[in-house]
C-alpha cells in the first residue's frame, strides 16, 4: 500500500501544474487600511500579514477551491471561499468590528466547511480558550464543552464521554490519524498533551461514514498547532503553576517558515504532587509525570503539500489505591503505577489537479502501557503497533454537487510482553470503502452518503483452559453497512435548522471477546464472549440555533438507539474473593440535549453572558433482563459565565476577568453496579490580558478553580466507590512568552 500510494502521487503529480497567487488589500468600514492581519489558507498551510499599506500577497497556490481567513484584533474574522485558477486573482477585504460569532472552518467533516455551511453541527474551541480556564490536563478541558464530560481517576487519568458513551465507542484523531492506545480500560487515559495542539472538533453522534468502527458516540478531532507565517521564525515559552497539586507544566517550542518549507518543534514537561481535597488532605499517589516533544515539517507548493509530523509522549503515573493515606508533595509516582510510552507518525499529501485533488493520511502509532505492582519489573506490558491509512478523491464539482470517495484502513497487532495477559496477542486488520455527496443551494445544504466496513481479528491460544489467564484462538471476522443524511436551511435570515440521520457501528474489542481474569482497574472478575455481534446504532439529530450581532440562542436534541449494546453483569458466582462479571448484549437507547445563549448586550460591549445546559438519558432492555440504567451516564449539568473585556492601557491589553458557575444535578438513575450521586455547585474566576512593555509582551492569567474550596464527588470518578472526593480549591497562574 506504501508503495502504491508513492507512484501514485509520483504519477499524478506529472500533470498537475500551477503557479499562482493572490493579492489584495485590507481595510475597515471607515475605508482605513489595516495593518498587522493574519490572512492564512490553512489546506496549504499558507499565512502572510498585510503591510503598512494593508496589502497581502499569497504565492504558489495550486489551482481549485480554497477557504482564505482574515484575522484581525478587534475585528470579526472572515473566511472567503476562493476559486483560484487565474494566475493572479485580486481579493480586496473589509473587516467590520468585532461581534461574538466566528464562522469556523471545520476540518473534522468530510467537505472543511464553515460551520455555518455544515450539515452537522460541531463543536468547536481552541485549546487557548480550554487553557484559559486554569485545567491542568486536557481532557479536562474537553470536559467543559457542552454535551461532552470525563470519567476521571484522579487528577491524571481521563477518558472523554460522548453523550453518554465512552471507552471504544469515542473515537480520537489527531496530526490526521485515529489514535490507538488500549482505550478500551477505564483506567486508561486520553493520552495527549495540550501543548502544540490548536484547537478541538466534537462530533457528538454516529461518524462512521467518515471514519469507521468505534466512532458509534463520537470523535475528537485535534488540529495541531499552525505553522508560523511565511519567511518567520517564532520562539514561544509558557508555564503554568498549579497551587492544588503544586504542579508545573511547562513548554517550549520553536517555528521557522519559508515561503514553501515550514518546520516547528515543541518539547514540554508536566508534574504534580498528588491531589489535594477540600479538608487539606491529599489523595495518596494520584501524582504523575509527563514528558511530551512534538514535531512538524512541512512543503507546499503550486503542485502539491505534504507535512510529516512526529509526537512522542512518556507517561508516569500513579495508581491510587489507598486512598488518603500517607501523605506527601513528591511529584515521583510511587508503586502501583503505569508507564505509558506513545510514538505516533504522521505523513499528509495532498495532490492538486486541475478540479480536483487526492488526499492521503498515514500514521504509525506505537504504543508500550507497563503496569508495576511493587518493582520496576512490568507485571503486565503490552505494545500495540498501529498503522492506518485514508484515502480520499474529491472528484471534480459538478455544478453546485461536490463528492468525495475514499477508502480507510488498519493493521494492528497487539504482543504481551509482561507475566500476566490481560489480552491475547491479536491482530486486527481493517478495510472500508465510503463515497458522500454535498449539493448546495441558495443557503440550503444536503449531504449524504454510504459506507462499507470489514473488520477481522485474529489472537493466539495462551493458557490452560479452565485456568485463569486462559484465552482460546479466535478468527473472527465483523461487517457493517453504515449511511447518513443531513439538511441544514435557513428558516429565516438568522436562524438555521438543521436534521441528521445517521448510522453507526462499533466491533467488540478483544476485552470484550476474550477477557478471562481480574481486571485490576475494576476490581472484578471479568469473562469475555466471543460470540458477541458488532453494536450497530441510528441517531436522529436535530439543532436550532438563532442568532444576531449581540445574541444566540441554540438548542440540540437527539434519540440514539443501539442494537447489540454490549455491557457486563454479575452471574452470582465469586473467584479468587472478587465477583464475576460476563459480557452480554442488549438493546439500548439514549436521549437528552444541549440548549444554550449566548448574550452580548449593546451599548455593553464588553460584556459577554453565556449559559448552556446538557442533560442525557441511557436505557438498556430486553425480555432477558428487563430494562436499566446504563453505566457512566453524567448527571445533568447547567453552565454560566459573566466575562468583561477591558479596554486597553499602557502595559495592558487584551485584557478579561470571568466568573462561572458551574451546577450539577443529583444522577439518580445509576446502573446495577453504580451508586446514586448528590448535586454540587463549583465557582470558578478568571483573569487575563496581554503585558507589553515596549516592543516586548506576554500573555498572563490566572483562574481559580472550584473557588469555595466545595467538597463534592462526580459521578464519573472512579474514585467515587471509595468515597474520596475530587480536587479542591486550585488556583493557577499562567505565563506565555513569545518573541
Amino acid at each position: 500500500m506504501k508503495n502504491f500510494l508513492l507512484a501514485l502521487f509520483l504519477g499524478l503529480s506529472i500533470f498537475a501544474s500551477a503557479q499562482n497567487k493572490i493579492i489584495g488589500t485590507i481595510s475597515n468600514n471607515q475605508s482605513q487600511t489595516l495593518t498587522g492581519v493574519i490572512v492564512s489558507i490553512p489546506e496549504v498551510h499558507k499565512e502572510t500579514v498585510s503591510d503598512a499599506n494593508g496589502n497581502y500577497i499569497l504565492n504558489n497556490l495550486p489551482n481549485g477551491n480554497f477557504n482564505i481567513i482574515f484575522k484581525y484584533i478587534g475585528y470579526e474574522s472572515q473566511t472567503k471561499k476562493v476559486f483560484i485558477k487565474d494566475k493572479q486573482t485580486i481579493l480586496n477585504i473589509v473587516l467590520e468590528e468585532e461581534i461574538h460569532q466566528i464562522d469556523e472552518v471545520i476540518v473534522s467533516t468530510a467537505f472543511n466547511k464553515l460551520q455555518s455551511q455544515n450539515v452537522m453541527k460541531v463543536e468547536h474551541q481552541s485549546v487557548k480558550s480550554l487553557q484559559q480556564k486554569g485545567v491542568s490536563t486536557l481532557i479536562e478541558g474537553l470536559a467543559t464543552i457542552p454535551g461532552v464530560s470525563q470519567v476521571s481517576t484522579g487528577t491524571s487519568i481521563g477518558k472523554p464521554v460522548i453523550r453518554g458513551l465512552s471507552g471504544n465507542r469515542v473515537l480520537v484523531y489527531s496530526q490526521g490519524v485515529r489514535m490507538e492506545n488500549q482505550q478500551f480500560g477505564e483506567e486508561h487515559g486520553l493520552g495527549l498533551n495540550d501543548s502544540g495542539i490548536e484547537s478541538v472538533e466534537v462530533i457528538k453522534g454516529p461518524a462512521s461514514l467518515l471514519y469507521g468502527s468505534d466512532a458509534l458516540g463520537g470523535v475528537l478531532y485535534f488540529n495541531p498547532e499552525k505553522f508560523a507565517k511565511s519567511s518567520t521564525s517564532e520562539l514561544n515559552f509558557n508555564t503554568k503553576y498549579f497551587t492544588n497539586t503544586q504542579g508545573t507544566n511547562s513548554s517550549l517550542g520553536y517555528k521557522l517558515s519559508g515561503e514553501d518549507l515550514k518546520f516547528s518543534a515543541r518539547v514540554s514537561n508536566n508534574k504534580h504532587a498528588d491531589y489535594k481535597v477540600s479538608d487539606g488532605n491529599r489523595v495518596t499517589n494520584t501524582r504523575y509525570e509527563e514528558l511530551d516533544f512534538k514535531t512538524g515539517l512541512g512543503y507546499s507548493n503550486a503542485v502539491f503539500s505534504t507535512v510529516f509530523r512526529y509526537n512522542y509522549n512518556e507517561l508516569d503515573l500513579g495508581v491510587p489505591e489507598e486512598g488518603i493515606s500517607e501523605q506527601s508533595t513528591s511529584k515521583h509516582p510511587e508503586f502501583p503505577k503505569q508507564g505509558v510510552v506513545n510514538h505516533v507518525l504522521s505523513l499528509n499529501n495532498v495532490v492538486f489537479l486541475k478540479n480536483s485533488k487526492i488526499e492521503a493520511d498515514l500514521g504509525y502509532i506505537n504504543n508500550n502501557r507497563s503496569e508495576f505492582e511493587d518493582s520496576s519489573v512490568a507485571i503486565l506490558q503490552m505494545k500495540l503497533k498501529t498503522f492506518n491509512y485514508n484515502v480520499k478523491y474529491h472528484l471534480p464539482k459538478i455544478g453546485k454537487i461536490e463528492s468525495i470517495v475514499g477508502i480507510q484502513g488498519m493493521n494492528q497487532t497487539n504482543e504481551n510482553l509482561g507475566e500476566e495477559f490481560l489480552i491475547p496477542n491479536a491482530t486486527t486488520d481493517d478495510f472500508g470503502v465510503f463515497g458522500t455527496v454535498n449539493y448546495e443551494w441558495n443557503k440550503n445544504v444536503i449531504q449524504a452518503g454510504i459506507r462499507f466496513d470489514n473488520r477481522k481479528i485474529n489472537s493466539e491460544m495462551n493458557g490452560v483452559e479452565g485456568e485463569e489467564g486462559y484465552f482460546e484462538a479466535l478468527n473472527k471476522k465483523f461487517e457493517s453497512f453504515n449511511s447518513s443524511i443531513g439538511f441544514k436551511t435557513n428558516l429565516k435570515e438568522n436562524i438555521v435548522l438543521r436534521f441528521n440521520l445517521a448510522s453507526g457501528f462499533r466491533a467488540p474489542n478483544l476485552a470484550e471477546l476474550t477477557s478471562n481474569g481480574v481486571h485490576e482497574g475494576s476490581n472484578r472478575y471479568e469473562i469475555g464472549n466471543s460470540n458477541l455481534k458488532n453494536e450497530q446504532n441510528f441517531q436522529a439529530d436535530l439543532n436550532l440555533e438563532y442568532r444576531n450581532p449581540h445574541f444566540e440562542l441554540f438548542v440540540n436534541g437527539f434519540y440514539n438507539h443501539i442494537n447489540n449494546y454490549i455491557f457486563i453483569s454479575p452471574n452470582g458466582n465469586i473467584i479468587d474473593e472478587n465477583n464475576v462479571y460476563d459480557y452480554l448484549q442488549a438493546n439500548a437507547s439514549l436521549f437528552g440535549g444541549e440548549a444554550g445563549i449566548h448574550f452580548h448586550p449593546h451599548p455593553l460591549d464588553w460584556l459577554h453572558i453565556t449559559s448552556s445546559f446538557e442533560s442525557v438519558t441511557g436505557k438498556k432492555s430486553s425480555q432477558s433482563f428487563g430494562r436499566d440504567n446504563l453505566p457512566l451516564i453524567p448527571a445533568n449539568r447547567w453552565n454560566s459565565s459573566f466575562k468583561t473585556e477591558f479596554k486597553s492601557v499602557k502595559y495592558l491589553k487584551e485584557s478579561y476577568a470571568v466568573l462561572n458557575l458551574e451546577y450539577t444535578f443529583n444522577q439518580n438513575n445509576p446502573s446495577e453496579f453504580e451508586t446514586k450521586s448528590n448535586d454540587y455547585a463549583l465557582l470558578n474566576f478568571g483573569f487575563g490580558g496581554k503585558v507589553t512593555f515596549g516592543k516586548t509582551a506576554f500573555d498572563i492569567n490566572l483562574n481559580a478553580n472550584n473557588l469555595l474550596n466545595k467538597n463534592y464527588i462526580s459521578h464519573l470518578s472512579r474514585l467515587k466507590a471509595d468515597g474520596i472526593p475530587n480536587i479542591g480549591r486550585n488556583i493557577v497562574l499562567g505565563i506565555n512568552f513569545s518573541i
